[in-house]
């Protein structure tokens, strides 16, 4: 039943993208980490917005707070505020190219690192350093493959 209705492939989807945040990977390529949760939940946001919506961003967004350490509801309430941007105008980002689309993801990806980085300054006086932004460029460079792998996905599962 699970897995007829998707909902199995959707939250192995999810686990995915948060097993991914926090993978071992090299010290030099730390700061480059692609924010897996955000791209993952833009994905399903434009492809399926009847079924992932507030609710679901605003637990993955717990979710990764307590898995990465921060303040609780900080990273949650990043992707919010990216979320009601993507829900609102998902229609348009949906038609747009690939290209395209790698830009609006950069916008959104960064608009969130910015409001995280903001919130943490006032929480706990955290210090800008321009690292901070890398994984915008690295969401930005692994957008189109998410995005085609993540279709494909789609259509095997027949998440609808």
């Amino acid at each position: 039943m699970w897995i007829k209705s998707g909902l199995l492939p959707l939250l192995l989807s999810y686990v995915i993208a948060l097993v991914l945040m926090v993978m071992p990977i090299p010290t030099f390529l730390e700061a480059w980490r692609p924010d897996w949760v955000s791209m993952v939940l833009i994905y399903w946001l434009m492809a399926i917005p009847h079924r992932v919506g507030v609710t679901t961003v605003l637990v993955m967004g717990l979710l990764t707070d307590i898995l990465m350490g921060t303040t609780f509801g900080v990273y949650a309430t990043g992707l919010l505020i990216i979320a009601y941007f993507t829900l609102r105008h998902f229609q348009r980002i949906r038609n747009y190219s690939l290209v395209q689309q790698t830009l609006v993801i950069g916008l959104l990806i960064l608009g969130k690192r910015l409001i995280v980085y903001q919130l943490e300054h006032f929480l706990n006086d955290a210090a800008f350093h321009w690292s901070y932004l890398y994984p915008v460029l690295s969401s930005m460079v692994l957008w189109p493959w998410l995005f085609l792998v993540m279709r494909g996905y789609r259509r095997r599962y027949l998440i609808r």
